[in-house]
């Protein structure tokens, strides 16, 4: 009852100011009213408001140390350091105990990246004030800034002590264990916060994450499903439940996370993607292409949908259907590698060798660094006839790929092709000292060459 009744003077203060502001009367507010007023306005990106809140504010009460203080927040927020630390003395020959007076103070000097000096002033303000835990939390934050990820740690778990229903604390200190490699520990001290706090869906969650993490798919679906049990509608939940539930090959329960998810919110591609790759690991190809449908249709951008789709339809050999799917990705984002890729593939498998080489180029052109990729482009080249560009193509892969004996041994064959028998024998010999039971390479896609006396005498040399 008391806290309806606090939510009902609140929203009538802030009826009241309101409607002073459209009539031009003037009502008569506490201190502390202004304030709840004014931080309303701030928490609604309200700026303007605010302003008006604190300068009525401040004609009623101009000696109100708690709208003066929330005056110093703003000029802080705004960047106005020195004017802000100039009040904040004032108030300080004043009020040398008020917990708040550090608290801005610290944020100053953290804004000036002093955070040394802002773990200071925030320690002086843990001696005077009743809510230990926030600046538990504000001392976490200032040791992040400063990498000390043990020290934040510390503090995050003191405020935790302080508030157990801190969430923001509590996402904290996970990420500290997390980023310290420490993830046993963590779930040591999940338990123990889960054991006086059960009914912390978050924690159960972040539990989860962590077992995720460490492959214990088992223990990650167990405290997913209690983070669900405790908040029906924890999205997170649900969509993490449902890749563990994959890992275990359990496809129709992550099928139902993660539609449980679309019954929630609005559709995520993700989610979409995910039922889709289930029903295909169930063998309803029906089911599966309608979720990939859907993936890209409900976000175009998503390169995971499209290769899905291209994917679904080459293993089913139905090629004219993929090359359709990545003709249309790539017409979306004509820069994405992994789409050439594929069109390459498809256009290799159709035997139309000329536009699959193109895409091989495009791939490598836009990033893809895969061996390969590499391989396939030259092996196509040459096919075509294009014998001097396989050369200048592979002389740059060597640049990313300097000890790859696949190569070697194909610029080996190319320069014998090209009757450029000195470089051929220098290619040749070094392919054979990376891997000479590779040698295979050159008889397969150089049989003329691998046939020359010449070569095979230089082999034979080269295993002795």
């Amino acid at each position: 009852m008391h806290l309806e009744h606090d939510e009902e003077d609140y929203n009538l203060s802030l009826s009241k100011f309101e409607s002073m502001l459209k009539t031009n009367k003037v009502f008569f507010f506490d201190s502390e009213e202004f304030e709840e007023i004014i931080l309303h306005y701030l928490d609604m990106g309200k700026a303007n408001l605010a302003k008006k809140a604190l300068k009525l504010g401040l004609e009623q009460h101009p000696k109100s140390t708690g709208l003066k203080l929330v005056q110093i927040e703003m000029l802080v927020y705004e960047d106005k350091l020195d004017i802000a630390e100039k009040m904040l003395n004032e108030l300080y020959a004043i009020e040398p105990t008020n917990e708040e007076i550090f608290i801005q103070k610290a944020n100053i000097y953290s804004k000036r990246d002093n955070h040394e000096k802002a773990v200071e002033l925030l320690q002086e303000a843990l001696k005077y004030t009743d809510d230990c835990g926030d600046v538990y939390n504000l001392i976490g934050m200032e040791y992040l800034f400063m990498d000390n990820l043990e020290k934040a740690k510390e503090n995050f778990t003191k405020c935790l002590e302080e508030e157990i229903e801190d969430q923001s604390a509590l996402y904290n200190v996970v990420y500290c264990y997390e980023f310290l490699d420490q993830n046993l520990e963590a779930i040591e001290f999940l338990k123990k916060y889960i054991d006086k706090n059960p009914y912390s869906e978050i924690a159960w969650h972040q539990k989860g994450r962590l077992y995720y993490g460490l492959k214990d798919y088992e223990n990650a679906i167990r405290s997913f499903e209690f983070a669900t049990y405790i908040d029906d509608e924890f999205i997170g939940a649900y969509m993490e439940n449902g890749k563990a539930l994959e890992r275990l090959k359990r496809y129709e329960e992550a099928i139902e996370n993660y539609k449980r998810t679309l019954e929630l919110d609005d559709p995520t591609s993700y989610a979409l993607l995910r039922i889709g790759k289930c029903y295909e690991k169930l063998g309803n190809k029906a089911e599966a292409i309608k979720y990939f449908d859907k993936t890209v249709h409900e976000d175009p951008l998503l390169d995971k949908g499209w290769i899905a789709i291209t994917d679904f339809y080459l293993r089913q050999k139905n090629y004219q259907k993929a090359l359709y799917y990545v003709n249309k990705a790539i017409a979306i984002d004509g820069q994405n590698r992994d789409y050439w890729k594929r069109y390459a593939t498809i256009n290799k498998a159709m035997k139309f060798y000329e536009e699959a080489e193109m895409g091989y180029r495009k791939a490598v052109e836009f990033g893809d660094c895969e061996l390969d990729t590499w391989l396939f482009w030259v092996d196509l080249l040459q096919f075509l006839g294009e014998f001097e560009t396989a050369i200048q193509t592979l002389l740059l892969a060597t640049e990313y790929f300097p000890e790859a004996y696949e190569i070697e041994y194909r610029l080996a064959g190319l320069y014998f092709m090209a009757a450029d028998d000195k470089k051929g024998t220098f290619h040749l010999s070094n392919g054979l000292r990376l891997n000479f039971k590779k040698r295979t390479i050159l008889e397969k896609s150089f049989p003329v060459v691998w046939a020359r006396k010449k070569v095979q005498n230089w082999i034979e040399k080269h295993n002795k």
